[in-house]
């Protein structure tokens, strides 16, 4: 009787997996339908989002040595307000301020370039991407990294309408996200153009992908069609970030668990806990850092700490040990999420873009760079004190590079240069001038056709000046219009260095294999290249359950 009791339990024990199974489509048409829904749940999902958006643009022209290289360029930092479409809130500086050289946002970037038509192609299809106006064919099986990925191409049906995208879709296997798609958006004029695009989402949880990276490519610099329709060859990057910001943080320290004793504790210390005047000045100055720092991160501007930070600062550490310094409060390093290429003080606390780090080449070059910032800590250059007001930071998000400032003056610059070179004398780098006088001399080189990638948001330009390097080395370069030769490069492109996290904002040292021979044309100093990811799938973030919820329910007006 007992085994009678059993069996029932173990067929329906055995019953639970074919269920399961059975719930998966099983034709390349079942696929077809989860997909299209899972796309259609994923515009409705991105509307909670308000992420950053950052978009910089290179203008190309032909070099005989070189390929395309850099000929202008344009940037764009802002807010998307995916709940409103693709409505940007631009943070960068009033026409007043950093749009005094390049002009005004709306009458030089928009003549040119919509910068929401670049935030547009994190979308697929915004106006309905079903069978009802595209065909959508099974190609193949492909890995993206880690991540198991089914081939569609898909091309809109005849008379669909225009800015239907046109392409090739990869689609994870699991739950049947839309995780890249290459192609464009058809149906260009001579008053608007669609550009080719390769965007990616990435994993931030369970069921949860978010647009992350678009890279965008038009024309040619060696087509005579390009020039002959009156285009400019270009390349670009749009960079997604700060998705859940400050949540996480917050969340942690709450859920910290606090053990007391069941006594009090009745401290009977003699000695004083008492700040001098002295201490209490140095106390003030870190609190007036630390609201600024904070405040940054919140808004997504600054990365959190992490091991980007601590290479930094073993850099850092070493300029102070070879050069016998106890500064205290101690430096502190951090790392600014944009592209363009700049580095400030912050009282103690030592901030270089992500953009400066990406196109380094080697640690000397960073030693360089940290050296010239350290300078500033040694000398005393304070910053504004009044921050250590906590109303001194309460603002409007787009108000940011107005109330914030960290350029030095004239004078202070040129004496962080002096005790910059200083430091590098008597440090480990010293030995190792190739590479830093290489990078700065084709910054220098490349100066007038990036302007925009050189111009600081916060703080200071690198400086290209030889001084500091060529005080500290022997042996510069006889020829300094000379270009680098054989393995030796003068400075990377963007994104050579560092891996973000769309979500977080954790910042990564990028792992990549080393290649053993690279032609001059392929160095692209200071240069957009193509986006390729090595996707992974995340655990699930204890933030992304309403979102999970959300992304399994589709619109009933727009399900096929």
């Amino acid at each position: 009787m007992r085994s009678l009791k059993i069996l029932p339990a173990i067929l329906m024990l055995l019953a639970m997996p074919l269920a399961a199974a059975a719930q998966q489509p099983t034709t390349v048409s079942e696929v077809v339908d989860k997909v299209v829904r899972q796309e259609q749940a994923e515009v409705q999902l991105l509307r909670q989002y308000s992420p950053l958006v950052e978009t910089y643009i290179q203008n190309l022209r032909a070099d005989k040595e070189l390929g395309a290289v850099p000929d202008g360029d344009k940037y764009f930092l802002g807010r998307a307000e995916l709940g409103k479409g693709v409505e940007l809130e631009t943070l960068d500086r009033d026409a007043g301020m950093k749009h005094k050289i390049f002009g005004s946002w709306a009458g030089f970037f928009s003549t040119e370039f919509v910068p929401r038509g670049f935030l547009q192609m994190i979308y697929l299809d915004m106006n309905g991407f079903d069978r009802a106006h595209y065909r959508i064919e099974y190609v193949r099986r492909e890995f993206l990294g880690e991540v198991r990925c089914l081939v569609f191409d898909v091309d809109p049906l005849p008379k669909s309408g225009k800015g239907r995208f046109v392409g090739r879709i990869w689609v994870e296997d699991q739950d049947y996200h839309i995780v890249r798609f290459n192609g464009a958006y058809g149906g260009s004029s001579l008053t608007s153009n669609y550009f080719n695009f390769d965007s990616w989402r990435t994993n931030a949880g369970k069921n949860l992908w978010l647009p992350a990276f678009v890279y965008s490519e038009q024309g040619s610099v060696r087509d005579p069609k390009t020039k002959r329709l009156g285009l400019r060859a270009f390349r670009a990057q749009t960079r997604l970030w700060g998705y859940d910001l400050g949540n996480v943080r917050e969340e942690q320290e709450l859920s910290k668990v606090l053990v007391e004793g069941p006594v009090p504790v009745n401290d009977q210390t003699v000695t004083s806990n008492d700040l001098s005047p002295f201490q209490a000045e140095r106390s003030w100055d870190r609190q007036a850092e630390d609201n600024v720092t904070e405040r940054l991160e919140r808004q997504g501007l600054l990365a959190p700490r992490g091991e980007v930070d601590k290479v930094l600062e073993t850099v850092v550490n070493n300029l102070e040990v070879t050069n016998n310094l106890e500064i205290q409060p101690e430096v502190r390093c951090r790392v600014l999420m944009t592209s363009t290429l700049e580095s400030f003080t912050l009282g103690h606390t030592i901030v270089l873009s992500r953009g400066l780090v990406d196109v380094l080449p080697d640690e000397a070059s960073l030693a360089v760079i940290l050296a010239h910032e350290l300078g500033h800590v040694v000398l005393g250059h304070r910053m504004d004190s009044q921050f250590a007001f906590f109303n001194r930071v309460r603002f409007d998000d787009k108000e940011t590079f107005r109330h914030f400032d960290f350029a030095r003056t004239p004078e202070e610059e040129q004496a962080a240069k002096q005790k910059g070179t200083e430091l590098l004398s008597n440090s480990p780098y010293k030995e190792q001038s190739g590479a830093s006088q290489l990078f700065l001399q084709a910054l220098k080189n490349r100066s007038k056709e990036i302007p925009n990638l050189i111009s600081p948001h916060l703080g200071d330009r690198v400086s290209t000046s030889w001084t500091t390097v060529a005080a500290v080395f022997s042996a510069p370069p006889s020829n300094t219009d000379a270009k680098p030769t054989g393995k030796a490069i003068a400075a990377l492109p963007l994104g050579g260095r560092i891996k973000v996290d769309p979500w977080n904002d954790q910042l990564r040292m990028l792992k990549s294999k080393p290649i053993d021979t690279v032609s001059q044309s392929e160095k692209a100093p200071f240069e957009v290249t193509p986006f390729v990811l090595y996707l992974t799938r995340q655990g699930e973030h204890s933030s992304t359950e309403a979102a999970t919820n959300v992304a399994v329910k589709s619109d009933p007006d727009t399900t096929p």
